[in-house]
């Protein structure tokens, strides 16, 4: 079995809850969403049996705080993953997932072997490609068996009713998690800015723990 990967390399984490900490980033290829405000383009990839790419991740042998698996949707590949996931997990490594939240039964299957999940939210008004909320519920049934924070983009198109949906899942959830809101960083606008700060009004209300982070690696300049 081999894995399609289009990149590996060595950066911060530009997003989410883990901003700034140190990690090994490796890409899966191919992704079975097509979302309006996606930023990754994959054109190209190397195959890996799972042993030749834990040799390359282990190249990098400073002090990390985690591997994150990102993509792409690295659970379309799901064979794959859970070997390599095995692998950087009996070697000491944390494994940090970044992910769609489209794929629960996928994700069941390696759930074990992963430390952090950082599961996307996709609102329907900011995706453009219809609703995932009974899927996104199964999924964050299975996450939470880890430690779990959700990513929310907000684009100009971002309705209410999408966010007061989202508080209703983080409430409906085992355990609540915390909601990452993230500004569409191709629409930066005061107006966007405002809507999002509404946003995060809207989940402290309902006492849902919120915060605004932006895709911090596009403001600095790193990949």
């Amino acid at each position: 079995m081999k894995a399609k990967i289009s990149e590996i390399f060595e950066s911060v984490q530009g997003e989410g809850l883990y901003l700034g900490e140190k990690q090994v980033f490796v890409r899966f290829f191919g992704c079975n969403l097509n979302c309006s405000f996606c930023d990754t383009s994959q054109n190209y990839f190397v195959e890996y049996e799972p042993g030749e790419l834990f040799e390359d991740i282990a190249l990098y042998n400073g002090p990390l705080h985690s591997v994150s698996f990102t993509g792409g949707e690295p659970l379309l590949q799901v064979d794959s993953l859970e070997e390599i996931l095995k692998l950087t997990s009996y070697n000491g490594y944390r494994n940090y997932l970044e992910t769609n939240g489209t794929l629960p039964g996928e994700l069941r299957r390696v759930i074990k072997y992963v430390d952090i999940v950082a599961m996307d939210l996709k609102l329907p008004s900011s995706t453009g490609i219809g609703s995932f909320w009974g899927i996104h519920r199964k999924f964050l049934k299975v996450a939470q068996a880890k430690e779990v924070f959700l990513k929310a983009v907000i684009c100009h198109d971002t309705r209410e009713e999408d966010i007061k949906e989202a508080i209703s899942l983080v409430k409906d959830s085992r355990r609540q998690a915390v909601l990452v809101l993230q500004p569409n960083s191709y629409e930066d606008s005061p107006e966007l800015r405002s809507k999002t700060e509404l946003f995060k009004g809207m989940c402290l209300k309902e006492d849902i723990a919120a915060c605004i982070i932006p895709q911090m690696h596009k403001l600095i300049g790193v990949k």
